[in-house]
């Protein structure tokens, strides 16, 4: 290689024909001795035929090859060695000096150490390279001496060569790691099958097949022997092979059960077994059985992928092509087993399979998911439209009953009409069934409210005592015909507990409606006792009983005990899961102890509120109705004459009736609504459209708005949304009637401008409660606007006194008659301004006349020709209007109007008489505004607070506020209207 030019990136194999001297170990120097035993040996071969001519061939002996290499003169390159695979252990000596030595080469089979794996040698420059290779071979029986080509070139381009192939492996070796991470992952996520097993075991093995050949990485980093590495390897190979067709196998449904797999994966499993047993020697003697078990089953794999891919099965094109991959890389290692060459490793297929792998289980979790999306966005569809068909069912079911409940009330209340005995009988048996029913469809709605999770728990401290009670007034009635007696043992020093009171009624209420249907004779009793800091609240009968099976599903939706008692007894099971639940969300347990024929006790437990003393002073218990009330009881209609005749009480002592607007387009829930509202107490009028009442809005001043959502053409939102353009949520209370609670619905209601709603079908009491506190904020409201038009009235400021006390001063020096004359207007401006009248409602015109005339004086006494008045009125003695309407209007127009000109203006006030309205009418001709400042000067924070809050007064009485027209620095006109129908109604009740 005299004329050879090297270079750090290619090398070359020394393959050819090495001088070899079997059963000897020459001295690595002088390089010049030849034996007489000198023979030739090609290189790379396997040395039988040459180390033991005479004998049967074994490749086990040792021996020496030799090599002269003569390098360029003139190179000062530094040169490497490689030797890939030498069986089964060797010693290099370059020039005379050891390079290179794996394991122990020896004369001896006892002294001989077996190891094999690369190893690079570097090799200072010389002219002319001497190589010795002492190689000895106990281990192989068929093989050994140099069996793969040795690489030579630079020191650079062979380290550059191995480097790139221990890249390849490891990077392939994390590829597996990756995939088998993940995979031992799955289980601990919840996917615990077979299959994952089996993978597992194909990734482990192929990872540690990698390490453990080629460039045997494994065996460079850990103590292992030839024998074990060897042994390993086989494992390895059998391991993934086997594995993969029982992964195959399982992850197909149809092969699963196949006999013939699962013979042969046994044998696979023998054959290991000999492998770990077995001296190594045996083990190379079955290596045809070897070839079966790994070349077998990709066959296996390959031709049950392809009929499942012809049949068409969804996705099998990447499992083809996995299959296809890993046949080709088992055809590869057999290839590179097999021949001398120096084939390459090669590590693309093996990745090309499993992209094929994870494409198709990524293909089929992505399709799994969807479907699964798809089925339970079905099954949520579904759900919902159960529930909704529930719910609405349930509101239809309600509408009718409580209609016919309320109604069969009114008649019994109602002392004008004379009804026989019997007929009041008849009708309290009607209500009382009606209220059974009710209960059930309350079940039906509160079932569908604990399954969306929109029952909210207003926990507060209440006393046990009170509320059973209050259950037991509720729940006599069942004990009339039967002899059943109701018993509370509780002490009366028992501390209170923490609970929504509307729940815990709900939950004592069901408890106990239970006991005494399942009683015929002897005692419902309710006792309770304080153990830490919880209240475990017993209910004990002496009924029926429940066997031990009906108490293991009792507490769950629709489950009953014995259908005989059951259906006499009415019911659909809903009673005892609803309580459950409760006690839940107030962090409780409710639990049962039955014996049948002797009883249950139904026990749940409530924490105790740690700030009620246990020794509090002795209480009087409240009577049976006031504790009914104060429980706030399911059946309203029993305590609705005590609410009756206190507002009754109180209405006597108001002038004026609260006005209430009834819109529903159903004619039978007017008449409801018209009877449950108490004529002494409140002003009735029922319109069955959105537009009709739009169109009252206007006649006179209301209380309160109730409107039903659901109404054809104008819905109670689109009606509520048109309102709350002109009045706001103070000026205009609205109470919508909704047959739906859920919070979609009650949340539209609010965002549309609803003060409060009612669901239906309408409670009375609830009804009366509602439309009191709606009513009492509206007549609040309106007197906190008189109040604050007063105030601002009476809060003079200071500039303006400071003014007219300068000109009286400076008049009392010029002209004293009119200092006097001044005085006394001023005068009747205090006096007017601090009137008690101007916190009424509404006063005779000559009342703000005249304090516009004290007003006006004072300023042309102070500005004298630049203020300019003109007087435009119709004779209009009777009229009367919102007190401090017009003074403030005429003072905006002077200040902000006419005096902001340095040659000033006039003002004109016009008060018209036309044939429905009086028209009143402030005109001046100052330095107007623009027309973005006319549209915002109304607004909160923009205009100013007299403008604002006469406006909000006239919108409250009339329905309509100031209108402002003006043109910048030409004037302004400020005006309103006053409706001859509502000066009609002011002046009667005048009278």
């Amino acid at each position: 290689m005299r004329s050879w030019h090297f270079t750090d990136k290619e090398t070359i194999r020394l393959n050819g024909q090495w001088e070899f001297y079997p059963n000897a170990f020459l001295p690595p120097n002088p390089f010049n001795v030849t034996p007489s035993s000198k023979s030739w040996a090609a290189v790379p071969d396997e040395w039988g035929r040459y180390l033991n001519k005479d004998t049967d061939g074994s490749g086990f002996g040792f021996g020496t090859y030799r090599l002269r290499i003569l390098l360029p003169d003139n190179s000062t390159q530094q040169f490497g060695i490689e030797t890939m695979s030498i069986s089964s252990n060797y010693e290099l000596f370059v020039n005379g000096r050891s390079v290179s030595k794996l394991g122990q080469p020896s004369e001896n089979p006892q002294e001989h150490i077996g190891k094999m794996y690369p190893f690079i040698a570097s090799v200072e420059h010389t002219n002319e390279m001497n190589l010795v290779l002492h190689i000895s071979n106990y281990d192989f029986p068929e093989g050994g001496g140099i069996t793969k080509p040795i690489k030579f070139g630079t020191f650079a381009a062979v380290q550059r060569e191995d480097h790139l192939l221990i890249a390849m492996q490891l990077s392939v070796t994390i590829i597996y790691m990756l995939h088998l991470i993940y995979v031992a992952l799955l289980p601990l996520l919840g996917v615990r099958k077979k299959e994952l097993v089996y993978l597992a075991i194909v990734i482990f093995c192929m990872m540690l097949g990698t390490l453990l050949d080629d460039n045997k990485l494994l065996v460079s980093w850990l103590p292992i022997s030839l024998e074990w590495s060897l042994k390993l390897l086989r494992l390895c190979l059998i391991g993934a092979s086997t594995m993969l067709l029982a992964f195959s196998a399982n992850f197909f449904p149809i092969y699963r059960k196949g006999r013939v797999i699962r013979i042969y994966l046994l044998l696979c499993a023998l054959y290991a077994l000999f492998i770990l047993l077995l001296p190594f020697e045996q083990v190379i003697s079955l290596s045809p059985l070897r070839i079966l078990t790994i070349s077998l089953p990709p066959l296996i794999i390959f031709i049950m992928i392809l009929r499942l891919a012809l049949r068409g099965e969804e996705h099998m094109i990447f499992l083809l092509f996995a299959a296809i991959s890993v046949v080709s890389s088992i055809v590869w290692g057999t290839l590179k087993l097999r021949t001398a060459g120096d084939l390459p490793y090669y590590p693309f297929d093996l990745i090309f399979a499993f992209i094929c792998f994870a494409s198709f289980w990524f293909k089929q979790f992505l399709q799994t998911r969807t479907n699964l999306e798809q089925l339970a966005l079905k099954l949520q569809k579904a759900d919902k439209a159960k529930d909704e068909f529930l719910a609405n069912t349930s509101h239809e079911l309600r509408n009718p009953l409580h209609g016919m409940i309320n109604m069969a009330q009114t008649v019994l209340e109602n002392t004008t009409t004379s009804i026989s005995e019997a007929s009041k009988n008849n009708l309290m048996l009607l209500i009382t069934v009606g209220r059974r029913m009710s209960l059930l469809l309350n079940d039906l709605l509160d079932v569908t409210r604990l399954k969306d999770r929109d029952i909210h728990l207003n926990k507060e401290s209440v006393r046990l005592q009170n509320i059973i009670s209050g259950v037991f007034d509720m729940l006599r009635y069942l004990t009339e015909d039967k002899p059943v007696r109701l018993e509370m043992n509780i002490p009366r020093s028992f501390p209170k507990i923490i609970a929504d009171e509307n729940r815990l009624i709900q939950i004592l209420f069901n408890l106990i409606h239970n006991a005494i249907k399942f009683t015929n004779e002897g005692i419902v009793s309710v006792h309770a006792e304080a153990i830490g800091d919880k209240a475990y609240i017993h209910i004990q009968d002496s009924g029926v009983g429940i066997d031990a099976d009906v108490q293991r599903t009792i507490f769950q939706a629709y489950e009953q005990g014995d259908s005989s008692m059951t259906a006499m007894s009415g019911g659909i099971g809903l009673g005892l899961s609803i309580c459950r639940q409760l006690v839940e969300l107030h962090r409780g347990k409710l639990t049962v102890h039955s014996v049948p024929g002797k009883g249950s006790t139904f026990t749940f437990t409530m924490l105790l509120d740690s700030h009620s003393a246990a020794d509090e002073p002795e209480f009087i218990l409240p009577s049976a109705t006031e504790a009914a009330v104060s429980a706030k009881s399911f059946i309203a209609a029993d305590s609705q004459l005590l609410r009756l005749d206190q507002r009754k009480a109180a209405s006597e002592s108001e002038q004026n009736k609260a006005t209430v607007l009834a819109v529903d387009d159903d004619p039978v829930n007017l008449k409801i609504l018209f009877n449950l509202l108490d004529s002494e107490v409140y002003e009735v009028t029922t319109v069955t459209s959105g537009k009709e009442a739009l169109k009252l809005l206007e006649t006179k001043e209301w209380d309160l708005i109730i409107a039903d959502v659901m109404m054809p053409h104008m819905s109670g939102y689109e009606l509520t949304q048109t309102i709350r353009k002109r009045f706001s949520v103070s000026e205009l209370p609205i109470l919508l009637l909704t047959a739906r609670s859920r919070p979609e619905d009650v949340n539209t209601g609010f965002m549309a401008g609803a003060n409060d709603y009612v669901t239906k079908p309408v409670d009375a009491m609830e009804l009366k409660s509602r439309v009191q506190a709606l009513t009492d904020l509206k007549q609040t409201v309106n007197e906190r606007l008189r109040i604050e038009a007063a105030w601002l009235q009476a809060q003079i400021q200071p500039h303006f006194l400071f003014n007219t006390l300068n000109s009286i001063a400076s008049l009392s020096v010029i002209d004293q008659s009119r200092m006097v004359q001044l005085l006394e207007e001023f005068g009747n401006y205090l006096r007017a301004s601090f009137d008690m009248k101007n916190s009424e409602r509404v006063v005779p015109l000559q009342h703000e006349l005249d304090l516009l005339h004290s007003y006006l004086f004072i300023e042309k006494e102070r500005f004298g020709n630049r203020l300019q008045i003109e007087w435009e009125l119709d004779e209009l003695p009777w009229l009367r209007i919102p007190p401090l309407s017009i003074q403030p209007l005429v003072e905006n127009a002077v200040r902000h109007g006419v005096l902001a000109r340095s040659s000033g203006g006039s003002v004109r006030i016009r008060l018209k008489d036309y044939d429905d309205y009086i028209e009143i009418a402030i005109i001046d001709n100052g330095v107007g505004m623009e027309d973005e400042k006319v549209k915002s000067v109304l607004e909160q924070n923009r205009g100013g607070i007299g403008l604002r809050n006469t406006d909000r007064r006239l919108k409250q009485l009339y329905g309509k506020g100031l209108r402002i027209e003006s043109t910048e620095k030409q004037g302004t006109v400020v005006s309103f209207s006053v409706p001859k129908s509502s000066t009609d109604e002011g002046n009667s009740n005048e009278l």
